[in-house]
Formats: C-alpha cells, structure tokens, sequence
C-alpha cells in the first residue's frame, strides 16, 4: 500500500521555503487575535450559567422572571472576652451597622438583637444585609463596604468585625486568581528556561521554544476572547490556558529542535536535517495536538457550561501550539541554520548524541529488556500502589473557605460563621412559582411549609420569604440543619426536597418549588459530574484508539496506549485523595488537607493527562516504529527507539512537571490539587511508564505489537521516518545514503 502524504514534511518545507511569509504571518495573527480578544473582551460565566439540575432549573427561573436575589453579606461580631450585652460589644454591633449603611450600598441590613442572631455563650453576633444592585458585579463593588468596617474595627480593639458572603468571598477569590495568575507567570517561565538552557546549552535555543509557547498562549487568549462571547468561560481558564500552552509549546518546539540538531550531529547538511525533523518530530507533533485536543474534546460530554469552555480553551491553545511549531519554527529555524546554537553557556554546552540499531543498551534499559515481565509486574504494581488511596476519594464543590488558604481572614470568618452559626452561610433556597403568589393557597401554603420544615428539625430560623408579586414567584431561604455541607445538611436537603416541600408546596401540579443554594447546587453538580464519567471516558478511550490505530495500524499498540495512560491517571488520583484529603503530607506543598478533591478535578485531569500523555507515547513510539520499518528487530528497535527519545522525553516531562508544580505552590486550593495531580501524573508517565513499562510490555508482547487484522489492511500506512527507496534488508542498518535519500522523498512528496 502507498504511504500517505506526509502533511508536517510538507508544512515544514514549505515554511522553509517562505520563511518571511510564515513569521510574519504568525506575527501578524498573533497581534491580530490579541486586538480582537482585548476589543470584545471576555465575557464570563453568571452565577446561572454553572447550574444544573433541579438548582439549576431554580436559578434559571429567577433568571427567565428577571429576579436577581441581592448578593448575601454577613458581619460577625466576636470577642472572646465580651458578651453581647457588654456596651461596648453593643456599641461596636451599632457601629458596624452604621459602616456598612454608610457605604450606601447595603439594603435589608438585620440587626442581631432584633433578629435573635446571638450565640449561646453570647460571645458572637451576626449582622446580616444584601448588597444593593446587580449580584453578578458585587464582588466588584464591595471593596467600600470592607473598607468601612476595616475602619470600625480598628475602632474597638476589644472586638473583631469579619466579613464573609457572596460579594466578598467571590472576591476573595478573584484576588487570589489574579495573584496567583501573575505569580505562576513570573515563576513557570524562568523555570522552564532555567531547564531549557540546561537542556540545550545556549541561550538562542532555549528562548525559541519558549518565545513561541508565550505567543500561542497569548493568540488563544485573543482566540478565547472572542469565542467566549458564544461561550463564557470561568475565571480560572485563564490560568488552564497558560498551564496547558506553556507545556506542550514548549514540549513541541523541544521534539522538534532536538531531533534537527540530532540530524546535524549525525552529518546531515542544514536543509535535510530540517526536512527529517519535520517529517518525523513534526509529524509526532501533528499526531500529538491532535490527540490532545480530541482528548479535551471529552469535556463537551460533561454537559456543564464550565468544562466547555475549559475545552474550547486548551484546545484553541494546542491546535495554535501545533501550528506554530509545524510553521513558523521550521522558518526561524531555517533562517538560523546552526546559529540556533548561539549565546552558549559556559559549562552547559551539549552536542546532540547520535543513537544507531545496534549500540548497546545503557544498564536500566538492558536489564528492563532482559527482564520485562519482572519489571512489567513490578511497575504496574507501584502504580496500583499509588492509587490505592483513590479507592476512597470523595469529590464535592469546595467552597469559598475551601479554596482560600486557611490563613485567609474571610475563610476564617466563613469558618467560625458555621461553626457558631449553622446553615447560616449557606441558607437553601426555594424558588416557588405559581398561578398567583398573593392568593390564600400561596401563603397557606408557604405557612404550612414554615410550620412543617421547622417541625422536623432539618430547617432552622430565621426562614426568610421574598415575594415578587408581578412575577407570581415567591423566594424562600431556609437555614439547614448541619453546617451547609456535612451529613446532617445533606439529609435535610433530601427530606426538604423528598417530604417537606412536595406536602406543602406541591399540593397543585402547576406549581414549581425548587430548592437552589450552595448545598443544592453542589449536590446537583457531582450527581451531573459522577453522570458524565461514562461517556467522558468512553469519548476520550475510544477516540484516542482510533488515533492510535490509524497512527500505527496496530491494535495492540493503540491498546497498550491506552492501559499505560490509565496507570498514569489512576496513580495521580491516589496521590491527590492522599496528600488533599487525607492529609498525608499535605504540608509539603503548603496547605492542610480539606477533606474532599474538588469535583471537577478527577474528570479534569484524566481528559488533561490523557491527552499529554500522548505526547510522550506518540513521540517515543514513533521513534520504535521509524526503526522496526527501517528493518530492525522487534525488540532492537524498542531499545533504540527508548534510547533515542530517553533524552528528549525527560527534558519535556521535566519542564511539564516543573510548570505543573509551579501551579501546585499557589495560594488557590484547586490549582494546588490541579497542580500536584498534573505534575506527578508527568513525572511518572515521563519516567517509570516510558522509561520501564513500555520498553518491557513492548518486549513481552514481541512482533504482536504490530499485529493488523486483515480486515484492517484498508488503513492508510503513514510514514513515521525516512523512506528508503527499496526495503531494506530484515535486521539490517540502512546506510547514510539510504536514509538521505528517503528523507529527501518522504519531505518534498517525490
């Protein structure tokens, strides 16, 4: 069967040939998209946009009516020598009233002595008020408010005034998600060209990669601008974006660098040395974005607004990554020739090594080939061990003291509010909507709902009606028994949802009454979650076969691919329940464990891990296949193809972990489980599961690994390297001449 066009060959030498026309083209559309983006700015989620299920359809009513609830604030008054009826405890609640009424940005402003908001001891009072205005920029509009009591408090030394709600947890978070963003900017970057000066010995070589990974990040930021006004994004896929472009930029432009300076080290002149990197590294890097952003593709399943724009936003950075190394560095390249090498560092100079068939391999290597099912046990069985841990892991939507760092004054004001004050923080919500809310069976009914939730316990005062009588919907916040999260409020949101309201609220079938707030939400949001487990992983397993199948025409490969990248995944969740919810040394990366991963998290990082993982696999399979089609043995040419790409994979793995752990020393408690989970998941895949599992079930499998039933033989037989003219010899080395020749046929198409 012919082999298939090679589309990176070409791509390749055709930037070759118009080098000003492809950088100035990626110039061009790099400013060209930022302007864009910067012009229509980018529009983010609303609070109804991340819902789903029952309190999703609540909030989507009150979004339909045009009823915003006012974002929730709460003051709390604490001392630990006062009580509430000491004067001066009393003039320092009247005084926070007075700062927050001030602002003029407070409404329903509640005051503890006449709502009965006291603690038992009396050592605690809580003033609760509504932001006035829009609930969506609250957060943006709170600073006045905060400042106001900042000032009362340093008024009474005697007692202490925290804020927590809404409006200032939100921006709580948003401060920190700026802080960080910037931080992990300013560190991932020095890093990683820290690394790539080690790796390559000279100043030119290392900024290059790291130059075009900064301007595909910074086109996908425009790209994302734009996209996001069909699709709004969170404010955290700013930084996914970054951690995802930084990597595999950089980790293409790698590949794609070293195998042209390994060409020249092996006598290549310029042109055929950029021409074989292009066929073979670039097409490894076609295949590679390809698998990941089908990959990312598998967040469209989860059916929630927010893993879509996760999606759209890694694979708009990876697509973009791809186009850059397979265009504009083949042009910088060929405008550099060998002054890539330019600016050496004195100490850190590296010649690139040229592996041939037959060179020995080194200890690890050997011993792992001798051996393989020892090692092959032996490696499954440590990973295993590893994710052990995740056999008990449980996800839940952390909340905004979760995710602030525990020092955080307002998460230890949301912490001690639940503590003295349960369900306070985190009220339900239920939204009922009927045929005419001021009749006598509307407030009969609501009545007898007071009357009944109360009676069982699982609801607690003050119960609060707001009724919005021109929209027929009355909004009703009920304090759950328990915290707001634990069991005790669990079971009261299923007896409120399975007992209370439909005896009470639901007595006509035209009536809705649906149970929204923090607790709901983040029940309705892991039942979704747990719901898209299936078709997620079946989309990104099944897809990611195909890939590999149609890569390598062998099912054997394309299923092995598919059980090591599992290892990976499962070995990294174990870590993470371990170090973020048991707390086994969770102080190692500067936090304490919250009990819980967050709920996204799991699905998150097994469509991000798998997808990386073919980076590797793609690039160092590649290298086996361009051997064993060259005419060398089966397992020959696994320990050239391992030995060939050992270095360049270990380079790669170490600027992905040292990316993905940069994230994992930020303040935010999911970017430290995204960045732990991300970085070990790399460490391993690019280490113990290249380096040893792949090389012994590779081994062990023998020429199985290139089985093809015949019923597949339709499948196009892509090129994976240098073409000779005419097959070689079985078991033979082709010449230099051989390999010439093929790479000057397989890169122009002739």
């Amino acid at each position: 069967m012919a082999r298939q066009r090679n589309l990176a060959a070409s791509l390749g030498a055709w930037s070759a040939r118009h080098r000003k026309t492809a950088l100035f083209g990626w110039l061009f559309a790099v400013i060209a998209l930022t302007v864009l983006g910067g012009m229509a700015g980018q529009k983010s989620l609303t609070e109804a946009d991340y819902g789903t299920g029952e309190s999703g359809r609540a909030a989507r009513v009150l979004v339909d009516a045009g009823i915003k609830t006012p974002a929730p604030e709460m003051v709390l008054v604490h001392s630990g020598d006062l009580t509430a009826g000491d004067p001066e405890f009393k003039k320092a609640v009247a005084d926070a009233i007075a700062a927050v009424d001030g602002t003029g940005l407070a409404q329903n402003i509640g005051d503890p002595y006449k709502t009965g908001a006291v603690s038992e001891d009396k050592h605690d009072a809580l003033i609760q008020f509504a932001v006035k205005g829009d609930p969506d920029t609250a957060a943006d509009r709170i600073q006045p408010v905060v400042d106001a009591l900042a000032e009362a408090d340093e008024a009474h030394p005697g007692v202490t005034l925290g804020q927590y709600g809404a409006a200032s947890g939100l921006k709580g978070i948003n401060d920190s998600l700026g802080e960080d963003f910037t931080r992990a900017e300013f560190t991932a970057v020095p890093l990683a060209l820290g690394i790539l000066l080690v790796v390559f010995g000279a100043l030119l070589a290392a900024v290059l990669p790291l130059l075009l990974a900064i301007t595909a990040c910074v086109a996908a930021m425009g790209l994302l601008a734009l996209s996001s006004q069909l699709v709004p994004v969170d404010a955290m896929t700013n930084s996914v974006l970054l951690l995802m472009g930084l990597a595999v930029g950089v980790d293409y432009c790698l590949f794609y660098i070293r195998r042209e300076r390994e060409e020249r080290a092996a006598g290549r002149d310029k042109q055929s040395a950029l021409r074989i990197a292009a066929a073979t590294s670039g097409r490894s890097v076609l295949i590679s974005g390809i698998t990941v952003a089908v990959a990312m593709a598998g967040m469209f399943f989860s059916g929630l607004t927010v893993f879509e724009g996760f999606a759209i936003a890694t694979i708009e950075v990876v697509l973009i990554a791809v186009l850059g190394s397979m265009t504009v560095l083949p042009a910088v390249m060929a405008m550099l020739g060998d002054k890539i090498d330019a600016g050496r560092i004195p100490g850190l100079r590296r010649k690139a090594v040229v592996r041939t068939a037959g060179e020995k391999p080194g200890r690890l290597l050997g011993a792992v080939l001798k051996a393989p099912a020892v090692f092959a046990v032996l490696g499954i069985a440590f990973l295993l061990a590893l994710a052990s841990p995740a056999l008990s892991m449980k996800t839940e939507k952390l909340g905004f003291d979760q995710l602030l760092p525990a020092d955080n004054v307002t998460a230890e004001t949301a912490q001690r509010i639940e503590s003295v004050f349960p369900g306070a923080p985190a009220p339900a919500q239920i939204v009922f909507k009927t045929a005419d809310v001021t009749s006598t069976e509307a407030t009969g009914a609501i009545a007898g709902f007071k009357e009944r939730a109360l009676a069982s316990g699982h609801v607690k005062n003050p119960i609060e009606v707001t009724v919005h009588e021109d929209k027929d919907i009355a909004v009703i916040s009920a304090p759950l028994a328990g915290d707001g999260r634990n069991a005790t409020s669990v079971r009261a949101l299923e007896e409120l949802r399975g007992d209370i309201i439909p005896a009470t609220l639901k007595k006509d079938a035209a009536d809705q009454a649906l149970v929204g707030g923090d607790l709901a939400f983040s029940t309705d949001y892991n039942d979704r979650l747990k719901s898209s487990i299936v078709p997620v992983f079946a989309f990104v397993m099944g897809v990611s076969f195909l890939l590999m199948l149609l890569c390598f025409r062998s099912p054997v490969i394309a299923i092995t691919s598919i059980v090591l990248n599992l290892l990976s995944v499962v070995a990294a969740y174990g870590v993470m329940t371990a170090v973020f919810q048991k707390g086994w040394g969770d102080e190692l990366v500067g936090t304490t464990a919250v009990g819980a991963i967050e709920s996204w998290m799991p699905l998150f990082v097994f469509v991000v891990l798998f997808g990386l993982s073919m980076d590797y696999h793609v690039f160092v399979v590649s290298r086996i296949r361009e051997a064993y089609d060259q005419g060398i043995g089966n397992r020959a040419a696994v320990a050239h193809g391992i030995r060939s790409t050992a270095g360049v994979v270990t380079s790669a793995g170490l600027i992905m972990v040292a990316v993905f752990a940069v994230f994992g020393t930020l303040s935010m408690q999911d970017f430290k489980q995204l960045g732990v989970g991300l970085a070990v998941a790399v460490l391993l895949d690019a280490t113990l599961v290249r380096a040893v599992l792949l090389p012994a079930v590779m081994a062990l499998l023998g020429g199985s690994n290139w089985w093809l039933p015949s019923w597949l033989k339709w499948l196009p037989e892509l090129s994976h390297g240098e073409e000779a003219p005419a097959p070689a010899p079985k078991h033979a080395e082709p010449s230099a001449h051989q390999r010439s020749a093929s790479a000057e046929h397989t890169l122009t198409g002739r």
